[in-house]
């Protein structure tokens, strides 16, 4: 019986590989007659390609990525391929060295970690957009009343790969205090602080958080100011929570001071000209003349903030989006009279 199971197993494999190699057989002889063709789509679909190099498939900057593409590629003059990344510091590393990225969702300070192996950084990156900052929330213990407090504690920055496992402990270092850093995930971590075994946790994100809305604390847990300065000049903006954003946390009318991490739409400073800048010239095109769309229901939220004439701290503007910005638009720029 398994003789003959084997037997009939044997024989459907070769029908089928008879039928898979008289298949190719036809499409290799019908090849010669549409190789034509075939080479004119392969050549136009490559020449206005453009890779976008995202993030973590659970952050915001693959989502945003994967939005830019629906609406982009809509007008059939662009085609932009999302790439799932190891996250936006990562995509720096991939902006300058990978084949076939041209574009990168990054943090502004994630520049921070190649000055010293790529002192030309600045002028080999440029930005196109800045996307939306992603505030520093430092959530600490009712015992904790100041910075200083933190200092040698246990503290919290989120797994390897996020936004605040990077920015956080080098806001940490710029403030100078020293604490034992973590990285696991935070909904672990929140419920390791309500038992007084971390001291803080520490979130760069977009406000508000879904934690601090939702979640029930306790009289005395607390978010700590930190004041924008010369030392966050570089990177960094000012910014603040308040209880529009926490009413549970912060009483009615106050606000605490924070900065935030501008997630930005980079490029690589392509020369004027060549073929990868006209793509990304291309690009730029198409998404800031269809940023309405982008702002209408059925998108993130946020993009409804973006603004186009938004600066982003410690690069240059790529120069066609520059010269798009300076010739105007009929939707004068995402609403800006």
């Amino acid at each position: 019986m398994k003789t003959f199971a084997g037997y009939i197993a044997v024989s459907i494999a070769a029908i089928a590989l008879c039928g898979s190699s008289a298949a190719q057989s036809r499409r290799l002889q019908a090849a010669p007659a549409n190789s034509s063709g075939e080479a004119q789509i392969r050549e136009r679909i490559n020449a206005w390609t453009v890779g976008l190099a995202g993030g973590l498939l659970e952050g915001a900057p693959i989502r945003f990525a994967t939005e830019m593409a629906r609406v982009v590629n809509d007008g059939g003059q662009v085609h932009v391929l999302p790439i799932v990344t190891r996250g936006p510091t990562e995509n720096v590393n991939d902006l300058l060295y990978l084949k076939g990225v041209d574009l990168a969702i990054i943090n502004s300070d994630s520049l921070e970690e190649y000055k010293s192996q790529v002192p030309q950084i600045r002028q080999r990156i440029a930005y196109v957009l800045n996307l939306f900052p992603s505030e520093l929330h430092i959530f600490v213990r009712p015992e904790i009343r100041s910075l200083s407090d933190l200092a040698g504690k246990k503290v919290n920055f989120n797994t390897l790969g996020t936004a605040a496992a990077y920015s956080g402990p080098l806001i940490f270092s710029r403030l100078g205090v020293a604490v034992e850093k973590m990285f696991i995930p935070h909904p672990v971590a929140l419920e390791q602080m309500r038992r007084g075994e971390i001291a803080a946790v520490v979130f760069v994100t977009t406000k508000p958080v879904d934690a601090f809305v939702k979640g029930k604390w306790d009289e005395g847990f607390k978010f700590l100011p930190v004041e924008h300065g010369a030392k966050f000049e570089d990177y960094y903006l000012a910014s603040q929570l308040d209880s529009n954003d926490y009413p549970n946390l912060i009483p009615k009318g106050e606000r605490v001071a924070t900065i935030a991490v501008p997630t930005i739409l980079a490029s690589f400073n392509w020369q004027s000209g060549s073929l990868r800048y006209r793509r990304v010239a291309r690009f730029v095109d198409e998404l800031f003349g269809r940023i309405d769309k982008l702002q209408s229901p059925g998108f993130d939220p946020k993009w409804k903030s973006v603004d186009l004439k938004a600066r982003a701290p410690g690069l240059a503007r790529f120069q066609a989006a520059q010269e798009w910005l300076d010739r105007g638009s009929p939707a004068k720029q995402a609403g800006n009279p």
